[in-house]
This record gives C-alpha cells, structure tokens and sequence, in this order.
C-alpha cells in the first residue's frame, strides 16, 4: 500500500515525522534508488527499496518505549557536532541499540523526564502543539516572584515575539541558603513545547531559573526514577499516552516491554500529586522566608 514517505520512516523508528521531512528535504532519502526530494512523495515499504543516508529502512521489530530521567549535561538528540554526551548514549551504555529517538527535549542544563521511543506517530501526537499534552516542571527561580509576576506566566507572557498559552503556576516555598541567596520553588504546568520556554517566560518576569526539572509529561510521572536511570513503560502506560495525544488506545504484542523488563516499583500511570491539586485556585502570595525555612547548615 502506497504511504507518505514521512510517515513510513517515523513508523520505522527512523525520525520523528517532522525530522523526516527535515531528511527528505535534504536529499538523503532515495526510493529504488532514486533519491526523493518531494515531502508528498509516497512509496510501499514492503515492496520498494527505500534507503536513508544509503541504509535499508526495514520495518521495527516491535515498537519501543523507554521512561529517562535526564541528569543535567546530556543533550536530548541523538548526536551532538560538539560531541557532548546524549541521552541515546545512556541507553547505548545498557546494551539498548534500538533506534529511539525523544518526544521533546529538555536544554543541557535541565533535568527531569524523557520519554524515547522508536513509534513515530505517538511522538508526533505527543509533540503536536494542537493537542496541548501537559508537562509539569519543579522550577527554582532567583528571587520571590510577587502575586502579580505569578499571574503574568499564568496568563500568558511574550517569548520570541509570540505569547505563550496559559499555564497552571503553584508558589511552593521559599528557598534561603546560608549564604542569604533567596529563592522560590514553583510548579509549572505548561501545554507548549517551544524551546527553553520555562526558562524564557521566568526570564521575562526577572526572576531567572536556577534549576529546571520535568516531573511529569501528561499521565506519566515516576518519582522513584534516580537521574540517568530508565525504564521501558508498560502497555498501561502507553496506551494513557495514546489517549492524551488523541489516539485510539490499542495494546500489541509490538509494544509490549522486553521480556524480564518490569516498571520501577511505585510507578504508576498518572500525574505526580501537585499536578493533581485543583488548577483553578489562585496562586498564592509568597511569604518571606523565616529560620524555620533555612536548610541546615553544613
């Protein structure tokens, strides 16, 4: 059966549909030898011979999904020109030669949850700004936001020119080290993915970010997963995710995990407990911090 070519490579587990177009765009993806350079260009994968960069695109043997948490310094792509050490390179050092790609990136600096997989319609679903699938970030800024910056990111502030979509914000604590440096832990539930946006939007209420970690993309959340840990989600697990990015749920044999591979114990298919806290409450004002708020010292 005659498919769109993007969609043939992101089912295969090759790229992402969009970074598909980005290959055919770039005159690496040929069809019976013939290179292809159109984005509507259709081809049957079981009977043409369709290469990238000269390689055979063979159907996956079975789709795959994997839970990271990234620790701070790896880049969320599968290469990097400066050679700095990616997230495929953690998976790489247990043995997972999978061609698995992120749904999404986290910057060089921030932490938290990744998901990476080798289906490429569920992260084009997951990434595609119309299904607005929500992400929930622990976000430490410099500083106490007042009520009125709060409600700024809530509404909507200007990044790269355009005003980013409501966001859900919850003042945690207040922060003061020994040293005097203050600073406040938000919860911040976002339905964009546009880059470095937390730390852009904290940027432009002048309370920069000191640290940035994801705790939980739409129903998945896992608080057991140390960074540079991972694990494959169960069928459950996807099949919630399929659901939130506006997919049928359906449960194969393809997608289940490897055998022996179990989920972390304490996980569970849903959001972490502040995403469950009722949204519609107003932010709260912040206090200034007391001795009872000071780490203790050493």
């Amino acid at each position: 059966m005659l498919t769109r070519l993007q969609k043939i490579l992101s089912t295969a587990g090759i790229a992402s549909r969009r970074a598909a177009e980005t290959l055919i765009a770039q005159g690496r993806v040929s069809v019976n030898g013939a290179t292809v350079l159109e984005l509507g260009s259709k081809a049957d994968p079981e009977v043409d011979d369709i290469r990238v960069d000269g390689r055979r695109v063979k159907p996956a043997a079975r789709r795959r999904y994997f839970l990271l948490n990234k620790p701070k310094g790896f880049i969320s792509t599968r290469s990097d020109p400066q050679k700095r050490p990616t997230v495929i390179d953690i998976l790489a050092r247990h043995g997972i030669t999978d061609y698995v790609y992120p749904v999404g990136r986290l910057d060089y600096e921030s932490e938290g949850l990744l998901i990476l997989t080798s289906d490429g319609d569920l992260a084009a679903q997951l990434t595609h700004p119309s299904h607005g699938v929500a992400r929930e970030y622990e976000v430490r800024v410099l500083g106490v936001p007042d009520e009125h910056e709060v409600q700024r990111i809530a509404r909507g502030v200007v990044v790269d020119g355009r005003r980013t979509a409501p966001a859900d914000v919850q003042v945690i604590k207040v922060l003061e080290s020994p040293n005097g440096r203050v600073e406040t832990l938000l919860s911040m539930v976002i339905h964009e993915g546009r880059n470095r946006q937390v730390r852009k939007m904290c940027d432009a209420i002048g309370h920069p970010v000191a640290r940035l970690r994801r705790v939980s993309i739409g129903p998945i959340a896992d608080e057991r997963l140390r960074p540079g840990d991972f694990r494959e989600l169960s069928p459950q697990e996807v099949a919630a995710l399929r659901k939130v990015a506006g997919q049928a749920p359906r449960v194969s044999p393809t997608e289940s995990p490897a055998p022996g591979t179990k989920p972390a114990a304490g996980t569970r298919a849903a959001v972490s407990p502040r995403a469950r806290r009722s949204r519609s409450a107003p932010a709260r004002t912040p206090r200034r911090p007391t001795r009872r708020d000071r780490p203790p010292r050493g």
